[in-house]
């Protein structure tokens, strides 16, 4: 048997919905509930850039879903299925710990695999992985980045910069709390909050590349300029006895990126609505900034203003950046 017969075959065990088709076809086909809209996103993962070569095959396996129903929670949208775009392994072993950390994933968030393609890839080349998240939402009721309006609430949910410290964990620079690694290899996308939240939102977003960029482009597609008070930015006990709170620490928190928490802006007055609906769930909420007239992005913390790290957050092609 070949690989790629071999890897369908293991799928098999995981594409139980009727869309799926037993993979026996070159399409999915499914319906939208009524009176909702479908939402599409796609996200790539490549070895060395986006996770490390010696990351566990199951962890990159439930990053991958992770970071795809990141974006549907975003846009307040239920998963509805995923597709799966994979570079097949010349370690049948590697592609066999993936499928069963895929098999993890789609159970733990409850979404099911409808199909994909798979590729051979050279000898020798980082593996390469797409998803492909589709979602439903009640028709109008999705969120945009652009939303946001002055005198809007900048908030997030959850804490900042645990996987950018699990990320110095596993490349072996420094040890650690296995939770700021964990935060790193199998990140939560806030579904059930971002169902709540997109009601009260003027405009969302996930946490991927850095809060502080994050930020920047809400407030550039919102034609608003964000304040931002360091302070405020919500840091978990591990990553305070791990790295500290000063300034440095924040910064470096705000900026690290692969937090996959919710970026939102809400009228002022939706606070205790906010925080009724996280609490059930065990999530915090926390108010970090404000939009108002104007464009760009300002921070200040108990010192006073600062001027904004000449890197915000990660982008391809930057020049600190492969």
């Amino acid at each position: 048997m070949s690989a790629e017969r071999d890897f369908i075959q293991q799928l098999r065990g995981i594409a139980r919905h009727p869309a799926a088709r037993g993979l026996l076809d070159d399409a999915a086909v499914i319906a939208p509930p009524p009176g909702a809209e479908i939402v599409l996103t796609h996200d790539m993962l490549v070895e060395g850039i986006h996770y490390l070569p010696g990351d566990p095959a199951e962890d990159v396996a439930w990053k991958l879903v992770a970071v795809n129903l990141s974006d549907l929670a975003a846009k307040g949208a239920t998963p509805t299925g995923l597709l799966l775009g994979y570079a097949l392994a010349e370690d049948p072993h590697w592609n066999r710990r993936f499928v069963a950390g895929l098999a993890e994933a789609v159970a733990a968030f409850d979404v099911p695999l409808l199909g994909g393609d798979t590729v051979r890839m050279p000898a020798g080349a980082p593996r390469a992985l797409g998803l492909t998240a589709i979602g439903s939402v009640a028709a109008g009721a999705a969120p945009s980045r652009s939303g946001a309006r002055p005198g809007d609430i900048l908030w997030v949910t959850g804490t900042i910069g645990d996987a950018g410290a699990g990320l110095r964990i596993a490349a072996g620079a420094l040890a650690g709390p296995p939770g700021l690694l964990a935060a790193y290899r199998r990140p939560v996308p806030r579904i059930a909050a971002g169902c709540r939240i997109a009601p009260l939102a003027h405009a969302m977003a996930d946490v991927s590349d850095g809060l502080l960029i994050d930020a920047a482009r809400m407030a550039a597609a919102s034609a608003c300029h964000v304040a931002i008070d360091l302070d405020a930015v919500p840091l978990s006990a591990d990553l305070r006895a791990f790295a500290g709170e000063d300034r440095a620490a924040r910064l470096a928190a705000a900026t690290a990126g692969d937090d996959y928490e919710l970026l939102f802006a809400a009228p002022q007055g939706a606070r205790a609505a906010l925080l009724s609906l996280c609490q059930p769930l065990g999530l915090t909420v926390s108010a970090i900034g404000r939009f108002a007239i104007g464009e760009g992005l300002s921070i200040t913390d108990c010192g006073g203003p600062l001027p904004p790290p000449e890197r915000l957050g990660y982008e391809h092609g930057a020049p600190d950046h492969p």
